[in-house]
C-alpha cells in the first residue's frame, strides 16, 4: 500500500473510511486517478448514518413522495431542537439547523432545475436497490457529503464529541469562581495554545537561522553560475537582467521534478509567460527531496495541465480565462472598474516574474516585455477617464507589477493622480517586496512619501505573500523601508493548495505582522478551469478562518476571506447572508449561490459557482502526509 493510499485509510471520528474497498466507476482526472473504493462501504455508511432518512426513501413510492416525506423529516428535525426534552448541546443544535437549511435547499425542484440534477432522485434510488437506474453515477465525495447532512439533521455530527452523560453540562471553569475558575480555564486556553504551536513548527519560515544559512548558499551557487558579485546580488537591475526565462537554466540551478523542464519550454513556445527572479529562486530548496518550499515552486513553476489547457486555448484565451470578466468591466484602456468609489489603472503589462495562478494570465505574453508600458496617449486617455468620473476616489494602480516600472515613471504617475482632488488614496499593487525585495530603495521609498499627505491623500503599497517560506529579512528591509516613511503596507493572499495546511496561513499572518505588512485579504481561489489543481474547497477556507485565525490576536487576523464574483466584486465569505450551498453535484462538487455586495442596495444577479469536491481536496492533503482526522469538520462549513 502507497503512503497516499495508508492515509486515506484513516478513519474519521464517525468510524467511516475515507477510502477502502475496490470498486468506483469515476476518475479525478486523466493525470492523477482516484484510489478505487468500496462503494457498498459508502452505501453502509449511508443508511447507517440516518435510519430513519434510510427509512422514509426506501418506503416513498415516487419522488415527489420522497421529497415530501423528507420535507416533513427536516421539519421535525428543526422542532425537535427547541423541545424541552432535547439534550443535544446548544452548538449541535446549530450544526443541526444550519444542516436542515441545506438539505432544504438541495432538494428543492428550482435548486433542481437549475443545476440539472436531482440528489433526493439519486438517494430514493439507492435506497431503493436501483442503482442501476442512476442517469448519473455518485461518486464517493458525493455519498460522503450526505453522510455528513444525514448525520447533522439527526444531531449525530459529534463536533463536539459529547457523550451521553456530558451533554447538557458544562465546562469545569464556568463552574468555579474567582481564581479557582481562572486558573481552570488557563489551562484549557493553554491545551489550545499549545496545539497552535504544534503546527507552527511544521513550517519553516524564512526568517530562520538555519534557513538564512540555506539560502545563503544558494546564493552563492546562483552568482557563480551568472559570474556575478554580491554587489550584484543586491542591485535590482541585475536581479530584471537575469531572470530566469529558461527551463534548462532552472534545471541546472535546482532540482526539477519529471518533466517540468520540458513542460516550461511548451510554455515558452506557447507565449504562455515564465520567469523566476534570482532572489526568488534562491528561496527554492536545492532538493526537491527538502520539501519546504513547495508553495514557492508551484507559485512560478507551472504544471502540465495548466500549461496543455492555456496552450489549447491560445487563439482565445483573453476570453476563456478571463475569469473576472474585465472585458465587461472596463469603460475604457487600462480602466477596471466594478465599485462605487474604486478605479484599477494598469500602466504596466508584466512583472519581474510570472504567478501561474495569475488573474490577468491571459494578459501577459512575456515576462519582462519590452513593450510592457502602456503608449502615452493610452495613459493618458485612462488618466482623463478619472477627471470625467470624480466619483472615482481610490486608484489601485496594478498591473502587470507598476514596482517594476522606473523610478520617473512611477514618479510621473504618482504626480498626475495626485493632482485630481477627488483622488483620496493610491494604492500601489506589487509583488516587489516579495520577489524583487531590492527594488525597495531609499529613492523609491522617497519619492512614494512626497505623494503620502496624512488627513489629504495616503499612498498604500499592497504585495503578495504567499507562504511563510517567502518572510525573509530582505523581505523584512524592503517593507520597513516603506513603513518608515508613513506608509502602510497590506497583504493580499491567495489561498491555495499550497498554503492551505491545518495553521499553515495562520504563521504566514504571525510572521507578515512581524515585519510590518497587515493582512488584508485571503482570496479563494478563482474558479479558473486552467489551475484547478490549485483550488480549495470554500468549506476550507471557512473552517480556517473559524478554527485556525480565530485563535491568534485580533491585530494578526485582519484580513477578510473572500470570493471574487465575475464582473461584480468580492463577496465576503464570513457573511452568510452573501452565499447560500445550493446544490450537491455526483462528483461531489457543492454549488454555491454568490449574492453581490450590492444586495440591499440594488437589484443585481446572484452567481452560481461549482466548487471543487471536498473528497478529492482531501485526498490530496493525503497524499502530501496529512491527517485527514484533522480536517474532520470541513464538511460542516457550508
Amino acid at each position: 500500500m502507497s503512503q497516499k493510499q495508508g492515509q486515506m485509510e484513516a478513519q474519521d471520528q464517525q468510524g467511516f473510511k475515507i477510502v477502502s474497498g475496490d470498486v468506483i466507476t469515476e476518475v479525478l482526472e486523466e493525470e492523477r486517478p482516484r484510489f478505487v473504493v468500496d462503494y457498498g462501504k459508502y452505501l453502509g455508511d449511508l443508511w447507517e448514518a440516518n435510519p430513519e432518512l434510510h427509512r422514509i426513501l426506501k418506503e416513498a413510492t415516487d419522488l415527489e413522495g420522497a421529497r415530501e416525506a423528507v420535507r416533513q423529516y427536516l421539519e421535525r428535525c428543526e422542532r425537535e431542537v427547541f423541545a424541552l426534552d432535547n439534550d443535544f448541546h446548544i452548538l449541535e443544535k446549530s450544526t443541526v439547523r444550519e444542516c436542515v437549511r441545506v438539505f432544504r435547499s438541495i432538494i428543492g425542484p428550482i435548486n433542481e432545475m437549475r443545476n440539472e440534477f436531482s440528489p433526493l432522485d439519486c438517494l430514493w434510488k439507492l435506497a431503493q436497490d436501483r442503482r442501476a437506474e442512476l442517469t448519473q453515477q455518485v461518486s464517493a465525495g458525493f455519498l460522503l457529503e450526505f453522510i455528513h447532512i444525514f448525520r447533522g439533521v439527526a444531531g449525530r455530527s459529534n463536533i463536539y464529541r459529547e457523550h451521553e452523560g456530558v451533554r447538557r453540562s458544562i465546562p469545569n471553569f464556568l463552574r468555579l469562581q474567582g481564581r479557582e475558575a481562572a486558573t481552570e480555564r488557563s489551562d484549557h486556553l493553554d491545551e489550545m495554545a499549545a496545539v497552535v504551536n504544534k503546527y507552527f513548527l511544521k513550517y519553516p519560515s524564512g526568517m530562520m537561522d538555519e534557513v538564512i544559512g540555506w539560502r545563503c548558499e544558494n546564493r552563492k551557487r546562483i552568482l557563480r553560475y551568472f559570474k556575478a558579485t554580491e554587489e550584484d546580488w543586491y542591485d535590482w537591475n541585475w536581479q530584471v537582467e537575469h531572470v530566469i526565462k529558461d527551463g534548462a537554466v532552472l534545471s541546472d540551478l535546482v532540482e526539477l521534478g519529471n518533466g517540468r523542464q520540458e513542460t516550461i519550454a511548451k510554455a515558452i513556445a506557447n507565449r504562455i509567460p515564465f520567469g523566476v527572479t534570482p532572489y526568488y529562486l534562491s528561496l527554492m530548496d536545492r532538493a526537491l527531496s527538502i520539501g519546504h518550499d513547495h508553495a514557492i515552486r508551484a507559485q512560478v513553476i507551472p504544471p502540465a495541465e495548466y500549461v496543455d489547457k492555456m496552450a489549447a486555448n491560445r487563439s482565445r484565451r483573453s476570453l476563456a480565462f478571463d475569469f473576472m470578466g474585465e472585458h465587461d468591466t472596463s469603460p475604457t484602456d487600462l480602466i477596471t472598474r466594478r465599485y462605487p468609489i474604486i478605479a484599477i489603472l494598469k500602466p504596466f503589462n508584466t512583472c519581474s516574474q510570472i504567478c501561474v495562478y495569475c488573474q490577468r494570465n491571459w494578459e501577459i505574453e512575456e515576462c519582462l516585455a519590452p513593450d510592457a508600458m502602456a503608449p502615452e496617449h493610452v495613459l493618458q486617455e485612462a488618466l482623463a477617464w478619472l477627471d470625467q468620473h470624480p466619483e472615482v476616489g481610490d486608484v489601485l494602480i496594478t498591473g502587470g507589477d507598476p514596482g517594476v516600472m522606473p523610478d520617473e515613471d512611477i514618479e510621473r504617475l504618482l504626480e498626475s493622480l495626485a493632482a485630481k482632488p477627488q483622488i483620496y488614496r493610491i494604492r500601489l499593487g506589487t509583488r516587489t517586496p516579495v520577489v524583487l525585495p531590492f527594488r525597495w530603495t531609499d529613492r523609491l521609498a522617497e519619492i512614494l512619501s512626497w505623494y503620502h499627505e496624512p488627513g489629504k491623500r495616503e499612498i498604500a503599497v499592497v504585495t503578495h505573500f504567499i507562504h511563510p517560506y517567502e518572510v525573509t529579512p530582505e523581505a523584512r528591509d524592503a517593507v520597513q523601508k516603506i513603513a518608515r516613511k508613513g506608509i502602510g503596507v497590506y497583504n493580499q493572499q491567495v489561498f491555495t493548495v499550497e498554503n492551505s495546511r491545518r495553521f499553515e496561513s495562520a504563521k504566514l499572518r504571525r510572521l507578515l505582522k512581524s515585519i510590518g505588512v497587515d493582512p488584508y485579504y485571503n482570496f479563494n481561489m478563482k474558479g479558473k478551469s486552467e489551475t484547478r489543481s490549485y483550488m480549495v474547497p470554500i468549506a476550507r477556507i471557512l473552517q480556517e478562518r473559524k478554527e485556525e485565525a480565530r485563535l491568534l490576536p485580533g491585530l494578526d487576523r485582519t484580513d477578510e476571506p473572500v470570493f471574487n464574483v465575475p464582473k461584480l466584486g468580492k463577496n465576503h465569505l464570513r457573511a452568510g447572508q452573501d452565499h447560500h450551498m445550493v446544490m450537491i453535484l455526483p462528483d461531489g462538487s457543492r454549488v454555491y449561490e454568490f449574492h453581490p455586495w450590492e444586495k440591499h442596495i440594488s437589484a443585481m444577479p446572484p452567481y452560481n459557482y461549482v466548487d471543487i469536491p471536498i473528497y478529492d481536496y482531501l485526498e490530496e492533503l493525503a497524499g502530501r502526509g496529512e491527517q485527514i482526522h484533522d480536517y474532520r469538520t470541513i464538511w460542516y462549513y457550508y
